[in-house]
């Protein structure tokens, strides 16, 4: 069992979903493809949002018989699902192209990126076809022209009917609206995505109903900006199962907390309104539990990336937050070495950091992204002094986590278990989210199963994870 240490240059923004990985994360009986059915294979990068994407486009795909293949060469077309939020993902979105390109030969390029057809038809101007974010449509018609669809029998191809999901069983990412109206001058979201766009929140409900009678134990409640859900639709009345409900993020966690499964919430922009979930984190309806990006904690600095400068109140909120729900977990991430970032603003984060004494915490050197406002921006600066001010951070984050981790030590908590190996069990704790926070460990334990949620008693933490033992029934 390996115990993960932290890797600085490791980020929490993207991820990579491969030919050969993604068909390992399917139930344990999977829909069973019509022999002589077309293959395509898919690739998927970046954010929980896109894989998301990816689920929606590969569901279809299954409905219509298509089958997906884990291999290059056993593929009639390879689909990229792309990111472009950053140069470094950009880079492993182009080569991952270029591998489907050399490898098979014919591929479809779908995602992020696809908003820069430009961009990619440069460097591989053998793609067939190129579409941009969510444009599940597209893709399938592209897919269509290639690889027209087979017959089949529907009885023969069964798609589950909370669909092809690539997480595993027992937790999946549910996807509340698209876009984003903030204008993050660090940001080229709305460039690829457009402005916010809410789903209609019966239709949200009833996927998240779907996903727990397939046995999902965890929901994670993803979008750009998730406490912007309904803003765009003037929070109009919807409905779900005959009775009205309101399009709001505080709605929509009342009617997710009467599903007794735990529900995560991530991407949560502070808003005034985020401290009215708070309650229903206290009562138990949701995961104490919030991710909310912050950014920075110099006012200056905050003006110029177009985000909310107010530090003072968003301390005073936090110590809100904590006296109403003693148990919360608050997660964010921030940005070092921001164009015209002084030695002054970067200490003044260092401050925020100490008084706020946040639990999980990402840090990323500002690095520019092609078309964002902030490229333009006077006194860029230089590498050495991110890289100096990327440590100092993370050397007092990992002070505080030490601590904050340290006080768990002697209490019980209820741990999801994600994985299970010949050395003993690995799960998760309300406070920790898949891929981006910590673990606990539980030596021995390899009779459990993933999924199961159990009762563990803390017996040791270190600086981003913990081990414990269960709790005798």
């Amino acid at each position: 069992m390996t115990v993960n240490t932290f890797d600085p240059n490791a980020s929490d923004s993207c991820s990579t979903t491969t030919l050969g990985q993604m068909l390992d994360n399917q139930p344990a009986k999977p829909a069973q493809a019509q022999p002589g059915a077309a293959r395509i294979g898919f690739v998927s990068l970046g954010c929980p949002k896109n894989l998301v994407d990816s689920e929606r486009i590969l569901t279809q795909l299954r409905t219509e018989g298509y089958e997906v293949v884990n291999r290059y060469d056993n593929a009639e077309l390879v689909i990229v699902n792309t990111c472009g939020f950053i140069d470094s993902a950009v880079q492993e979105s182009l080569e991952a192209i270029g591998e489907a390109l050399a490898e098979n030969g014919k591929v479809i390029v779908t995602g992020c990126l696809g908003a820069k057809e430009d961009q990619i038809r440069a460097i591989h101007p053998k793609v067939l076809e190129i579409s941009g974010p969510h444009a599940y449509e597209q893709v399938l018609q592209h897919v269509h022209t290639y690889v027209p669809k087979p017959a089949h029998d529907p009885f023969m191809s069964l798609v589950p009917a909370h669909g092809v999901k690539l997480t595993p069983k027992h937790y999946a990412y549910l996807k509340i609206s698209e876009g984003c109206n903030h204008r993050c001058t660090f940001c080229i979201i709305p460039s690829m995505r457009g402005d916010l766009e809410s789903r209609p929140i019966g239709e949200v409900l009833a996927e998240a109903k779907r996903l727990k009678e397939a046995g999902v134990k965890e929901l994670l409640v993803i979008s750009q900006d998730t406490s912007a859900y309904g803003v765009d639709v003037k929070h109009r009345t919807g409905f779900y199962d005959g009775a009205p409900v309101r399009t709001s993020m505080k709605a929509l966690c009342e009617e997710l907390g009467k599903l007794d499964i735990w529900v995560r919430l991530h991407y949560v922009y502070p808003y005034p309104h985020v401290d009215d979930v708070i309650p229903l984190m206290a009562q138990g309806k949701i995961l104490p539990y919030l991710d909310i990006p912050l950014q920075h904690a110099s006012p200056r600095i905050l003006k110029l990336m177009k985000r909310p400068g107010a530090v003072e109140r968003t301390l005073e909120r936090i110590h809100s937050w904590r006296a109403i729900c003693p148990e919360i977990t608050l997660r964010s991430t921030f940005i070092v070495g921001f164009p015209g970032e002084t030695e002054e603003d970067f200490q003044m984060l260092l401050d925020f950091l100490e008084k706020a004494e946040l639990d999980r915490v990402g840090c990323f050197k500002y690095s520019p992204v092609d078309g964002a406002q902030a490229n333009e921006l006077p006194d860029q600066v230089p590498e050495e002094i991110k890289e100096e001010r990327f440590v100092r951070f993370m050397e007092l984050q990992q002070q505080i986590s030490t601590r904050k981790l340290a006080e768990k030590v002697g209490k019980q908590m209820w741990v999801l278990i994600d994985e299970v190996d010949a050395e003993g069990a690995i799960g998760r704790t309300p406070g920790d989210a898949p891929e981006i926070d910590g673990v606990i460990y539980l030596n021995g334990e390899t009779a459990l199963k993933p999924g199961a949620l159990v009762r563990v008693v803390i017996e040791h933490a270190d600086e981003y994870d913990l081990w414990g033992s269960l709790v005798d029934a």
